[in-house]
């Protein structure tokens, strides 16, 4: 079977450059070896926000009840109801992409992709049959997995990975979380709203360690009031699985010390899924960490071959591998496109308080020689949060004193990620914060923060 375009990969990058090529004209195909969706829709962003919700309503009842006027007795949560509900709007997400590739007929090939020269792949199904397909264009939109540590096995029982761990129907009553970055803090939250002890382990000096340092050290005062420990600087040595749970062994500057609990997540990253697909045998280059090497317009170092998203290792975020996709497909097709600037896309940890970010963190503006100005507005003086009984955090707006650019962002607090847009956009047009504080905002709106953070920027905020 002969095509303009075979995606190999069926998550947000692939199936998006997918529907992309197909409205641009091209013949086109997507070979899935698991899931329609992808880890996204599966296992990873999707049933995770559903989790989360659970989890806000879950921590409000147990601990803020009474603040709003409630009273009960004897509650039940359900945990595993928790989780039928996630699976269920996975299921839905991923029928509405199966329906997508009807939708703009293109060929769905389930199986496993190995490519036999730079436009033709094998097919291997799970009976072990093999298709040979070919086609003009090959685009690679593997993923990646996630990162073990040196010596510790998984084993989907008392060791978890992130996959076991949102598909597991029960919680654990007691945690240690192995990594402090964005899956690590969503199921600290997660857990924690449902009352069970969590212990997260940074190696770093604080928890989201791509993220502002301010913006970290917000919600670790957030979350230690909620209860969960937060060990820093710590490193761990040895995880052993016991009849009863999981040892820790950590070290930190003071020594070493074991932690035990029920469970254990592994959450320090992840690698690419490059190997196996013949890439070595056609000279297609990786780098060290084997995530395969594109230019701007998504091409690998092989005519013909392109790579998009995680696997490519430019940034592991769903909405950049889709980004990505699309401007992938605009470029085979030889249509008007774009490029993206990845230090400026938009970053978002699901914790409650939400973090969201993009561009320049404060100290990397200033490594960068630039010389800043910072405003900070708070969600405490908002009308909106203080209503929603939701008011942590602040939003910071960082910028270049000398020609007013916007160079990056960080909020904390409720529906942050939602709030990210309107600095995003002003950035790529080039507005100042200037320009965001005269556009009138609705009140009251969590929205208001964004703008008065940048009436912070001109040196008269109005609320604080």
């Amino acid at each position: 079977m002969e095509y303009d375009v075979i995606v190999i990969g069926a998550g947000p990058g692939g199936y998006v450059c997918a529907i992309r090529a197909a409205q641009l004209g091209l013949k086109t195909a997507i070979v899935e070896k698991q899931w329609l969706g992808g880890v996204c829709l599966n296992v990873g962003c999707i049933p995770s926000k559903a989790l989360l919700k659970n989890a806000e309503l879950a921590h409000t009842l147990r601990e803020r009840a009474t603040e709003f006027g409630i009273s009960f007795e004897n509650l039940q949560l359900d945990y595993a109801k928790a989780v039928e509900r996630s699976r269920q709007v996975a299921k839905r997400l991923t029928m509405g992409v199966n329906s997508l590739m009807k939708k703009n007929k293109i060929d769905v090939h389930l199986g496993a992709a190995r490519l036999i020269s730079n436009n033709k792949i094998v097919v291997t199904d799970d009976q072990g049959k093999n298709q040979e397909l070919a086609s003009k264009h090959i685009v690679l939109a593997t993923g990646a997995h996630s990162m073990p540590i040196p010596g510790v096995q998984a084993d989907g029982k008392r060791i978890l990975t992130y996959v076991e761990a949102i598909l597991q129907p029960h919680r654990p009553e007691s945690v240690v979380i192995i990594g402090g970055g964005a899956i690590g803090v969503e199921f600290a939250t997660i857990w924690n709203g449902y009352g069970t002890k969590v212990t997260l382990v940074e190696m770093l000096s604080h928890i989201l360690p791509a993220e502002d340092e301010e913006a970290a050290g917000e919600l670790t005062k957030i979350y230690a009031k909620r209860g969960v420990e937060i060990l820093t600087s710590t490193k761990v040595e040895t995880v052993e699985s016991t009849e009863k749970g999981v040892k820790v062994k950590v070290s930190t500057s003071e020594g070493t010390k074991t932690l035990e609990a029920e469970q254990a997540l592994i959450a320090i990253g992840f690698r690419p899924n490059s190997s196996g697909l013949g890439l070595e045998e056609l000279g297609v280059k990786r780098d060290q960490r084997g995530f395969v090497e594109i230019d701007a317009r998504m091409a690998t170092s092989v005519n013909g071959i392109w790579a998009i998203g995680d696997v490519t290792g430019k940034l592991l975020l769903a909405h950049v591998a889709s980004a990505m996709g699309i401007i992938c497909a605009e470029q085979i097709a030889g249509v008007e496109t774009t490029t993206l600037d990845y230090r400026m896309m938009p970053r978002a940890v699901y914790s409650q308080p939400q973090v969201a970010s993009f561009g320049l963190t404060e100290a990397q503006a200033k490594e960068q020689g630039y010389e800043v100005k910072v405003s900070k507005f708070p969600f405490l003086a908002n009308g909106k949060a203080l209503g929603l009984g939701d008011y942590a955090g602040f939003a910071k707006i960082i910028s270049d004193a000398k020609y007013g650019e916007i160079l990056g962002a960080v909020l904390v607090g409720p529906d942050a990620s939602e709030l990210l847009p309107e600095l995003t956009i002003a950035q790529r047009m080039e507005l100042t914060a200037a320009e965001i504080s005269r556009n009138v905002h609705a009140h009251p709106t969590l929205s208001e923060v964004v703008m008065e953070a940048a009436h912070g920027i001109e040196g008269h905020p109005i609320h604080i």
